[in-house]
């Protein structure tokens, strides 16, 4: 027993000071899950979404402003146009079709939709600025008319109020939630179906660089589209601006 002293001492304080080190933190320090999981969920909200314009509907053949729900259909000039512009998309790996709850974009999204066997999904919020007193006039005048709040909205002004109907801050809030709805059902890399009016005015409201872009010069003909990337927390940054219609260089 003498000479086994030593070594049942030396096991003991080795199980001791294993003991101590554990109770003090030794070993590696463990990651900060608090920034980790912060900088993980905003890259989880960013986002490319493609807006793009309608197809020629009834209305613009006419050559009048029509901005009420549900609107006119498609012309078959338009029903063309969006079997280019499905063509034209066959390589961008949408993760989801969306479109407003007028008429004219819901036809534009079929053949996108039919291509990627998706189901186009109707989300309120992205529908045409309503024309208010300006509804069934002259497109032709929308420079003077139509367009006078948009252009202000997109120079920072977003009180002014399109004559009986939304002002910049109502346009801004009910886009903005259209969008949170399609980021919530998970999609990061959407086609969105929309207007004109609407794509145009939110782009340039809210991407931190217009790239020289402004109303009424760079308004999107039937089935033009852009391409933002970023999120509603972040911003937008501008990576695409296809004025002409989808397909044509």
């Amino acid at each position: 027993m003498r000479n086994k002293l030593p070594d049942l001492v030396a096991i003991l304080f080795a199980a001791v000071l294993a003991v101590v080190l554990t109770a003090c933190g030794g070993g590696s320090d463990p990651a900060p899950e608090s920034s980790t999981t912060s900088a993980s969920a905003a890259a989880d909200d960013d986002m490319t979404l493609t807006l793009v314009r309608h197809g020629q509907s009834a209305g613009n053949s006419s050559g009048v402003i029509i901005t009420t729900v549900p609107g006119p259909d498609l012309t078959d000039l338009g029903r063309e146009q969006s079997k280019t512009a499905a063509a034209a998309f066959k390589d961008r790996d949408f993760d989801g079709v969306y479109a407003s709850p007028m008429v004219r974009t819901q036809q534009t999204a079929e053949p996108t939709a039919a291509d990627l066997r998706m189901k186009t999904v109707v989300v309120d919020g992205i529908q045409e600025i309503p024309a208010g007193d300006y509804e069934g006039t002259p497109e032709a005048d929308a420079a003077k008319t139509y367009l006078v709040a948009p252009i202000k909205w997109t120079e920072g002004d977003l009180s002014a109020r399109m004559p009986g109907a939304e002002s910049g801050e109502e346009f801004q809030k009910r886009v903005n939630g259209a969008i949170a709805k399609i980021r919530d059902a998970g999609s990061r890399k959407p086609v969105v179906f929309s207007h004109s009016g609407t794509i145009t005015t939110w782009t340039l409201m809210n991407v931190k660089d217009k790239k020289g872009r402004a109303l009424p010069a760079d308004l999107l003909k039937n089935t033009g589209y852009v391409v933002v990337k970023g999120s509603l927390e972040k911003g937008w940054t501008l990576q695409e601006w296809h004025t002409a219609p989808a397909g044509e260089k």
